[in-house]
């Protein structure tokens, strides 16, 4: 029925997101029998404190399957998989995490509440969008009424009745979700005093000189960085440093190319039937018989879309083309028809100059500046280099051209001027259309010539000898290999080179450049172990052999794993205190100060300086620098002290505050609004982290 597609449409983001299936136990208790399960029951992972089996998640990921047979008539695919099952570990948080917080909250959905919500004076808005009168644009409760009536008396097994149902029962896991977040929601407030100091932050102006030293005015060789300084960075900075559960890897691949025999053979199967192909009397039924890609293998083209791979000029019908590589692919190309078309086609380049506003003095100086260009075209200027001088639009890097379009596709003063025109060239005039005025070259007369052609292709695929020959390279270098730096060495000796991939989680699935891996992430978490060599891994297009780095351990990492991460800044550390005492050792206004210094020190201005700024020229990103010129009393300069990408001295010149206003109205609503959306947008991620989720699922998906 037209509502379960519309259900599919416009309810399937939360329903799929947040909200679990119950589906009747009669339908799918053959699905959910402990006949199905392939594995003993084991934990999967932990919810807030509650343990998850295999079994309650192979149940939850069946639901999924269950409900996506339901809205879309198939069984799920291999691609598809992946998705459902993410959905099921969001469905059993949903149960064992945020639930639980509607209970502590006392949030709660009657029975009649729930039939309000369907069929009373608050229908649920996802129903109210479904059943909409076309005549009135508005929601008809007699439509629904009908659709519920008639729902009833279908089978108890009807997809669509199982679809209803399901509907129903999620609207209250639904709407009690709802209730919980607007009272968080609710519980945003903003004081006056927040307000006005938000209006301050915008409003106040400070005028500030200030002298900025860059860090890098000092070279690196010239500060020793100690283990000591590396430390005592790290522990004032640890917090900074927080990690998951990861594992870390080096690979190398071993690439399955097809060979130049490989490529030979294609050749001389194509070679084989041109003179089939030449003969064939259904040419679009022998071309895709015969094709590997048969959606393509009978197109009629026009001059507008016609292929690169075969030159237009000199075709006659009956020809054969080929064989010949196109990329990857060989392809032998048959010219099974000539003739005219319905639709033209024609090629220009344009150079569009478009006016300022609306007024006829602007639409008047566009024209004039048109024709001028169009003026010296004439006179022997390049029109390319005009185009890419003065377009206005995309095609001006391309020097104006539009290649190839059939009629339709351009305004229709446009279309008219190109297709009207009886020679190749420049028009005599500038052509006005809603976007400004074009000049334009027609560099191919309109045309309406169609070509039918039947293409049959070869991708050039790896034979067997040749995924042989990868997979005992891949096999001959992990033999009898052991720790990280005997993997190096011999990759070293074997002319490959090691990828290095940190911070790989339990759930990736794609990794690097191997693409598509999850049985590489499930080796690493399951069977790896620092030091260990994997077996060959088989990716389709190559095949990888893995070693295991090292594992950071959910918590905070070491500072060995985040020592060179650090150490720039440590260094800019020790160069912002050596910059620091020299300035402050010098005396004078900034200007003398600056000369004194040297080179690297530069003075700079700044008339409206703003509380809610970040950035200062030069400086960069520094929002601590800008609260501590706002901390400066007018006239007062500051002592030199490091910034985020330099040493600065700031002096205050002026401080003007805006005026007091007597309501700070606007300013409350704005940040209480960025605070709902922020509470909105965090609630569940904070329900999350507080259920300490520890995911396992890696073990057996």
């Amino acid at each position: 029925m037209a509502f379960i597609g519309t259900l599919r449409s416009k309810m399937g983001t939360w329903v799929v997101v947040f909200v679990f299936v119950a589906i009747s136990a009669f339908i799918l208790g053959d699905l959910f029998s402990s006949n199905s399960f392939l594995f003993e029951d084991d934990s999967v992972g932990e919810i807030a404190g509650i343990k998850v089996s295999l079994k309650e998640y192979q149940l939850a990921v069946q639901e999924r399957e269950a409900n996506y047979m339901l809205y879309f008539n198939r069984q799920p695919t291999d691609r598809d998989m992946p998705t459902l099952r993410e959905q099921a570990w969001e469905i059993l948080i949903l149960r064992h995490a945020i639930e639980r917080q509607f209970e502590k909250v006392g949030v709660k959905v009657s029975d009649d509440e729930l039939v309000d919500m369907i069929s009373g004076k608050n229908i649920s808005e996802g129903i109210k969008s479904s059943f909409v009168n076309q005549a009135t644009g508005q929601f008809d409760r007699a439509m629904l009424a009908n659709y519920i009536s008639s729902i009833k008396n279908l089978p108890v097994t009807a997809p669509e009745r199982i679809q209803w149902e399901v509907f129903q029962r999620d609207l209250k896991p639904s709407r009690e979700r709802l209730k919980y977040e607007n009272l968080l929601i609710k519980s945003v407030y903003v004081t006056n005093a927040e307000a006005e100091r938000e209006y301050r932050n915008i409003s106040d102006v400070a005028e500030i000189k200030y002298l900025y030293v860059p860090f890098f005015s000092i070279s690196d060789t010239a500060v020793q960085v100690t283990d000591a300084d590396l430390r005592a960075y790290y522990n004032k900075n640890k917090d900074r440093y927080k990690s998951e559960f990861t594992r870390s890897m080096k690979y190398v691949s071993f690439p399955v190319e097809a060979s130049a025999d490989d490529s030979l053979a294609f050749r001389e199967e194509l070679t084989r039937l041109v003179s089939a192909l030449r003969a064939a009397e259904d040419d679009s039924v022998f071309a895709a018989i015969n094709s590997d890609n048969s959606n393509e293998a009978y197109v009629r083209y026009t001059r507008a879309n016609f292929p690169s791979f075969v030159s237009i000029n000199d075709l006659k019908v009956g020809e054969v083309i080929g064989p010949f590589l196109d990329n990857n692919t060989y392809k032998i190309v048959k010219v099974s028809e000539i003739g005219k078309d319905t639709t033209f086609s024609a090629r220009a380049s344009h150079i569009l100059i478009r006016w300022d506003d609306e007024s006829e003095a602007s639409k008047l100086a566009a024209r004039e500046k048109a024709r001028n260009i169009l003026k010296d075209i004439k006179a022997g200027a390049d029109f390319t280099e005009k185009a890419r001088e003065f377009g206005t639009d995309g095609t001006a890097s391309r020097g104006g051209d539009l290649g190839w379009f059939s009629s339709g596709a351009m305004v229709k003063p446009f279309e008219t001027a190109v297709f009207s025109a009886t020679k190749k060239g420049v028009l005599n005039d500038v052509v006005e259309t809603d976007f400004g005025y074009h000049i334009i070259d027609v560099t191919e007369l309109k045309d309406n010539s169609f070509y039918a052609l039947a293409v049959i292709e070869r991708e050039i695929l790896p034979s067997d000898a040749s995924i042989n020959n990868a997979i005992r390279k891949a096999e001959r270098f992990a033999s009898e290999l052991k720790g990280v730096d005997n993997f190096v060495q011999r990759a070293t000796q074997e002319g490959l080179t090691p990828v290095d991939l940190k911070s790989i989680k339990p759930s990736e699935r794609r990794i690097g450049s191997l693409g598509e891996a999850r049985q590489i992430v499930q080796w690493l978490f399951r069977d790896g172990g620092t030091g260990k060599v994997s077996q060959v891994f088989d990716l389709q297009d190559q095949y990888a052999v893995v070693v295991m780095t090292e594992e950071t351990e959910e918590g905070f990492k070491t500072l060995d794993q985040v020592k060179d991460e650090i150490t720039p800044l440590v260094k800019n550390e020790l160069k912002g205190k050596r910059i620091t005492e020299k300035l402050n050792s010098l005396q004078g206004s900034l200007d003398e100060i600056a000369a004194a210094f040297g080179k690297d020190a530069t003075v700079y201005t700044n008339n409206s300086l703003r509380l809610n700024a970040n950035n200062l020229a030069s400086a960069g990103f520094d929002p601590a620098t800008v609260g501590k010129a706002f901390s400066l009393q007018s006239g007062q300069r500051s002592k030199a002290f490091a910034g985020e990408n330099g040493v600065i001295i700031i002096e205050q010149q002026n401080f003007t505050a805006a005026p007091s206003l007597p309501d700070y109205g606007m300013y409350k609503s704005s940040l209480q609004q960025a605070g709902i959306s922020r509470n909105t947008m965090s609630i569940a991620d904070a329900i999350k982290l507080d259920a300490s989720i520890e995911d396992k699922r890696y073990r057996f998906y």
